[in-house]
This record gives structure tokens, sequence and C-alpha cells, in this order.
């Protein structure tokens, strides 16, 4: 029967999640970026022979993105 389905819920690529959900979303986006450009910067390492310089500056820029990722998706309540 059409009246005795549940609806589903409107997740869009643009809603902005609440109550934990920001916490985790924003932990994600820090721990991520520091990931992943961390790793960059680790390949930049071994095809330079540099020593962990570019390991850290990837951690950083990672951490750096991250932080401007959260203030942006998050940081503006609607």
């Amino acid at each position: 029967m059409a009246g005795d389905q549940t609806p589903r819920p409107s997740g869009g690529p643009d809603d902005t999640p609440t109550g934990a959900g920001q916490g985790w979303t924003a932990l994600s986006y820090l721990i991520g970026g520091m990931l992943v450009w961390g790793f960059i910067g680790w390949l930049v390492d071994q095809w330079l022979d540099t020593g962990g310089i570019a390991t850290g500056i990837g951690v950083v820029l990672g951490m750096a993105g991250g932080i401007i990722l959260v203030v942006r998706r998050l940081g503006t309540p609607t």
C-alpha cells in the first residue's frame, strides 16, 4: 500500500550533518587530509631523497587543507 511506506531521508550532497555527525565529518577531513598529503609528501621524499622534509610539509599542508574544508562546510550554520 502506498500509505504504509516509511519516508526516506532526503540526504543530498549539500546537506550539513547535525550533532555528532559534524564532529565525525570534521575529524575525517583533518585525518584524511593529513594522510593523503603526508603520503604524497612521502612519495616525493622517496623520489628526491630529501630525508623526510617533504613528508612533514605534506602533513602540515594536509592539516591546513582539512581546516579549510571544515570551516567551509561546517563553519557557517544555516
